[in-house]
């Protein structure tokens, strides 16, 4: 499996492909960071996101993409930012079919570290020891993108479980409708809605 991480942001949109799989060692394919001027208009600025993750696919040609579920913050200004990167890298996977996966921070600090609450110092930290790296990637953005590439690799087969689960569990119960697609419904013994008893040896 190979995964594109991105940490979705208007000045620093960080970038790292992992490959692996989950229950054995993960490799590092590559890790940076697509920059923007804060003094260039809006629009740019998201031109300027696109084509660097444009770029990103083009040369590793990951299988999934997981991005940084977007939550609130007191800085408004930044949040918009990072939610306006986040869908551009959304549209530029969903463009080429690569499915998206969206995880909290809190998820991918757990994921990582073992804490949600684990700060970027321990996550970069982490990271470094799990991917076998000399040094932790700087600026924090980059690392954050690997720590998201690794948190989809190692809950993808869980989540893959789940959602079968799911879906099995919504079949089953829709072939058991009653009446449903025009097979009658089950028999019922009158005095025992839906239930059938045996007493003394005759069925109640």
């Amino acid at each position: 499996m190979r995964v594109l991480g991105i940490d979705p942001g208007l000045t620093r949109c960080g970038v790292g492909v992992v490959e692996g799989v989950a229950g054995r060692p993960l490799t590092m394919i590559g890790v940076g960071v697509v920059r923007t001027s804060s003094d260039a208009e809006l629009g740019d600025r998201l031109v300027a996101v696109e084509r660097g993750i444009e770029q990103w696919l083009d040369e590793h040609s990951p299988g999934y993409v997981a991005v940084e579920r977007v939550f609130a913050q007191h800085n408004v200004r930044t949040v918009m930012g990072t939610a306006q990167a986040s869908a551009v890298a959304m549209l530029c996977a969903a463009r080429r079919g690569i499915p998206v996966a969206l995880h909290t921070p809190s998820e991918v600090k757990a994921a990582v570290t073992g804490s949600g609450r684990a700060d970027k110092a321990q996550v970069g930290a982490m990271v470094t020891r799990l991917l076998r790296l000399d040094a932790p990637p700087k600026p924090a953005d980059a690392a954050d993108a690997l720590a998201l590439a690794i948190c989809h690799i190692w809950r993808a087969p869980a989540q893959n479980r789940l959602q079968q689960a799911v879906a099995a569990h919504r079949t089953s119960g829709a072939s058991r409708t009653p009446g449903a697609g025009g097979t009658p419904g089950p028999s019922r013994t009158p005095g025992a809605p839906g239930t059938s008893r045996t007493l003394k040896g005759r069925t109640a």
